[in-house]
């Protein structure tokens, strides 16, 4: 078989593939579907909502895929995420969408630069379902927990009337927000900022692309990038949501995403000042993240990599923050 047979071969086993994921999560879809109009203990859901939540996901996967935001396997891996989060509630949808548009943006820009200083760096970013599953699958699992406990639609975060919702809510937000603001500060912070970046355990100047190591630029970004997942969550549940007069104020969800988002990457510095190996590789003059013949340490123990790393720190946000917001959330 000849090369250009094989890679004929190859594109047409993706193409297989991605017809057989997609009618398999039509038809799991359409299952649900006639599942929750005949159960008299599931909320009837409109064949709109299932529609939505299979066609959207698949259209923005596929764009990802085409500009290499998404390689094969995340385009795919999204998604199953994408569908979960969308047909759970339109406000993870909205909160997901912005942070994987403003993070593959981010990832794309002065990617120049970034190629001297990211020893792994590719093309668009390229993240695989690894990746997607790290930074997406906290939410996912708690999207089908917020289905199971209350039903998929939208509900105001009120933790005086919808306790258990409402916890489920901000954790999935702050596990998004976390993400988006550890993306925005490894993208916006390793190139615009004009000091070095110092390690958050000892506060020492390190090169750029340590793991752990922050920056003003880098912090504002986090707090910044958490702050964009909160108004976009925010804004979905004023257009979705119909009982907020009645309701607890929405704005702290705002607060909260920015919150999350700058807690999050502090979280992830420390995870990945302590145990995610850094080394300084003389040979290509960059920052790498395992231990080579011509590597000097700078911190670090092998134990975790990056996305790892990325896991931990949602789960640990996702546990921690809603709790904290319960004392202060503004109650009716």
């Amino acid at each position: 078989m000849s090369y250009y047979q094989e890679d004929f071969f190859r594109e047409y086993l993706k193409m297989m593939a991605n017809m057989v994921i997609l009618n398999l999560l039509i038809c799991i879809s359409l299952a649900f579907w006639i599942v929750s109009m005949t159960a008299s203990t599931l909320r009837p859901i409109s064949p709109w909502r299932w529609l939505f939540s299979v066609l959207v996901p698949l259209i923005i996967a596929t764009q990802g895929f085409k500009k290499k935001s998404l390689d094969h396997s995340g385009a795919l891996g999204g998604l199953v995420v994408g569908f979960i989060l969308t047909v759970a509630n339109y406000s993870f949808f909205s909160s997901l969408f912005v942070f994987f548009v403003t993070s593959s943006k981010l990832t794309k820009w002065k990617k120049d630069i970034k190629k001297q200083i990211d020893s792994e760096y590719k093309e668009g970013g390229q993240r695989n379902w690894v990746q997607v599953f790290c930074n997406g699958g906290v939410p996912t699992e708690l999207a089908l927990l917020y289905m199971i406990e209350n039903g998929p639609g939208e509900i105001p975060i009120d933790f005086s009337k919808e306790y258990t919702a409402s916890w489920m809510c901000l954790s999935l937000l702050g596990a998004l927000a976390c993400s988006a603001g550890d993306t925005w500060a490894s993208e916006i912070g390793s190139v615009m900022s004009k000091s070095k970046p110092r390690l958050i355990t000892t506060w020492e100047q390190v090169p750029v692309g340590t793991n752990g190591a922050v920056t003003l630029v880098g912090l504002i970004s986090s707090l910044l990038g958490g702050m964009t997942v909160g108004i976009a969550y925010f804004i979905t549940q004023l257009l979705f949501v119909s009982d907020l007069e009645i309701s607890a104020p929405q704005w702290p969800i705002i607060v909260f995403g920015a919150a999350a988002g700058l807690l999050g990457s502090i979280v992830d510095s420390y995870l990945g000042a302590t145990m995610q190996y850094s080394g300084f590789d003389q040979t290509i003059g960059m920052v790498v993240n395992h231990q080579t013949k011509d590597s000097k340490h700078i911190s670090g123990k092998p134990i975790l990599d990056n996305n790892a790393v990325n896991l931990f720190s949602s789960v640990i946000i996702a546990l921690v923050l809603p709790g904290m917001s319960w004392f202060f959330w503004p109650r009716r």
